[in-house]
């Protein structure tokens, strides 16, 4: 399919260097680059121009065909990319819901056999038909509001066969959805009952048994630890990271939710993509972060969701470091996906301008997953992953109007969903 989406009032978040820009950071996450009354030409499911509505003579295609869309009075923006999900799972946890209002802590939901090893049982007795059919319907709802790549992890198996069956979900969801999806492997997300008074011996199952399936299958491009007090220590995080690079798995690391664990120096010290939560952030990890390729990224759905303090993010970008941001979405501490609420969320708890939030979940979001070189922003080149809002007065009126969904047409690959 081949289209021309014309008299865009406001092109959004543009790339025009031939050289590329990875992700943006500090001051420079306040700057969003824009056109005014543009257009945009889509074929082969590629960005294969941009500019302004002056130029738009110099489109040409031979295409009979071309699909021609009049935008005026809305905009365009890069689809969002979701650096961070758990979607899939099975079924839901609204009775811990219950709990938290009560009172109980995160951790004391867990101690009960409650969290994660609660979505374990019944991941155990769950089809991956029906696994498949209930993300499919999460992938769906947030395609709406405007997300055009997810990272997915596994994490509620917690034995090898659980943990391979959502791995293999995930793979089927890739074939499945017109996303770009990526796989983390997340075997080391809780410690299962059984495990309880020895540790370390899951951390051995995760390393000699699960690992080596994952790697054979090639169900995974990235490995994750929650490494945080009552989870994984840095020793065992430390390990794990180690035998996951043996089979060229990139880490993504659950660090500092729940109080200044390490896990931002671990991560850092093992080079990975991300680190994400990052609640208890001091200057000791700022500085780490501050010289490392590690993209730090904050999910303000889950600190919302669970009354948590906030992560330093204004600390963090005076500091010259980049953010992400991302939606934790998962049954029992961030059952959102919905991107637009997270940009919200970032300019309302935060204090992050809108410039700085839409940079966190376009180009920053892209460099956290992994796939900076196609998506994140409007390029010549990159996959045509984009959406057009309804008719809004200005880019800030996207994080403003926090309770309504303002995307109207979706296109992911170059073609209209």
């Amino acid at each position: 399919m081949e289209i021309l989406i014309k008299n865009i009032k406001e092109l959004v978040q543009i790339e025009t260097s031939e050289a590329g820009k990875l992700k943006v950071s500090g001051s420079e996450m306040a700057k969003l680059p824009t056109i005014k009354n543009a257009f945009l030409h889509i074929a082969d499911g590629k960005i294969k121009a941009f500019g302004s509505m002056e130029d738009v003579n110099s489109v040409s295609s031979d295409n009979n065909k071309l699909k021609i869309i009049d935008a005026i009075g809305k905009m365009v923006f890069p689809s969002w990319c979701d650096s961070h999900t758990h979607i899939v799972y099975p079924g839901s946890r609204e009775i811990e819901y219950i709990d938290k209002i009560r009172g109980l802590s995160y951790e004391e939901i867990a101690k009960r056999g409650g969290g994660i090893l609660n979505s374990a049982k019944k991941m155990h007795n769950a089809s991956e038909d029906e696994l498949v059919e209930q993300a499919m319907k999460r992938i769906d709802e947030v395609v709406l509001y405007g997300t055009g790549a997810l990272e997915i992890k596994s994490g509620y198996g917690l034995n090898v066969e659980d943990e391979i069956k959502m791995l293999r979900v995930i793979k089927r969801l890739k074939s499945l959805s017109p996303l770009t999806i990526k796989s983390t492997f997340l075997g080391a997300h809780a410690v299962p009952q059984e495990y309880k008074n020895n540790q370390k011996a899951y951390v051995d199952l995760v390393i000699n048994e699960m690992l080596p399936r994952v790697a054979e299958e090639k169900l995974a491009e990235y490995v994750d630890v929650f490494c945080d007090r009552g989870f994984f220590t840095v020793e065992e995080t430390d390990r794990i990271l180690a035998a996951a690079a043996k089979f060229g798995l990139i880490p993504k690391i659950h660090a500092n939710e729940l109080d200044y664990s390490g896990g931002i120096q671990v991560g850092v010290k093992h080079g990975a993509l991300s680190v994400d939560h990052l609640e208890y952030t001091g200057e000791e990890e700022i500085r780490i972060l501050k010289d490392s390729g590690t993209m730090p990224t904050i999910l303000p759905g889950a600190a919302f969701f669970l009354g948590m303090i906030n992560a330093p993010a204004r600390k963090m970008m005076d500091a010259g470091l980049p953010l992400a941001l991302a939606s934790d979405y998962n049954p029992g501490s961030s059952p959102s996906g919905n991107m637009q609420l997270i940009l919200s969320l970032a300019c309302i708890q935060y204090k992050m301008l809108p410039e700085e939030a839409i940079n966190a979940i376009t180009i920053n979001g892209a460099y956290a997953m992994g796939v900076s070189e196609e998506l994140g922003t409007i390029a010549v080149g990159k996959k045509a992953n984009v959406f057009i809002t309804k008719e809004i007065p200005t880019y800030e009126f996207m994080p403003y109007a926090y309770g309504s969904n303002k995307v109207e047409t979706v296109i992911l690959e170059g073609v209209v969903q």
